[in-house]
């Protein structure tokens, strides 16, 4: 056993993408697949227990060393990449195509509402995107779908690990709200400084003060704003 560990360590330490369970079998002889995946298992933990600057993770339908997040400002002062970056439009028609798949460009247009012929061909060159096929229907348009590098760059294990509509939204909730409460915040305080720039004048004209409060109760609440106003539907 432990000298399958070794193989299999030897294996993900050379290889340049995820290896999954089969590409491991199919040059180690002297193993199944059980055992293999015993054996990965068993290194996993490994890594897990040292607690040092990677880890063995199961990504994009295999497994790979993979740096800890922790560490990543020190990989950055040394790589210093210069990683391209995705457009607004990019990332959008990218998660409709996560989400849809498969999917033909006049479906991803229709939800998006705008042309995207230049953004699929984009994605097509990043290869975070691939052609399926055709539909068989008039026209015979090409189907998109994600690529495994979709999944190892957005560190997915498989689809099923994209995040529900439900946990999107939680997550864009929970954003708003953290925005909304130095609004309020700051609410309160120009509050504060409209009652202080207006306190002297009612001391200086006791017959004014009494007018001013005439037409409203002491206690009656003040209306707070409406948070929800800047939420999109």
């Amino acid at each position: 056993m432990e000298n399958l560990k070794n193989i299999i360590e030897c294996l993900l330490f050379v290889a340049e993408e995820p290896l999954s369970v089969s590409a491991i079998n199919q040059v180690v002889d002297i193993a199944d697949p059980p055992e293999i995946r015993q054996a990965l298992k068993s290194l996993m933990e490994d890594y897990r227990e040292r607690n040092g600057g990677f880890v063995l993770k199961e990504v994009a339908g295999g497994f790979q060393f993979r740096t800890r997040p922790d560490y990543t400002e020190w990989i950055k002062r040394y790589l210093r990449p210069n990683p391209p970056r995705l457009s607004k439009a990019a990332l959008e028609t990218l998660a409709i195509i996560a989400y849809k798949q498969p999917i033909i460009r006049s479906e991803v247009e229709a939800i998006r509402g705008v042309d995207c012929g230049g953004v699929l061909r984009l994605l097509m060159e990043r290869k975070l995107i691939r052609i399926l096929g055709r539909k068989e229907i008039p026209g015979r348009p090409l189907i998109y779908a994600t690529t495994k590098l979709f999944l190892e760059v957005f560190d997915l294990k498989d689809l099923k690990d994209l995040p529900t509509p439900k946990e999107i939204e939680e997550l864009t909730q929970s954003a708003m709200d953290g925005q909304a409460q130095p609004a309020a915040s700051e609410d309160a305080e120009a509050e504060k400084a409209g009652k202080a720039q207006t306190s002297e004048p009612e001391a200086e004209t006791p017959a004014d003060q009494g007018d001013d409060t005439a037409g409203a109760p002491k206690n009656e609440p003040i209306p707070s704003g409406n948070s929800e106003e800047g939420k999109n539907p």
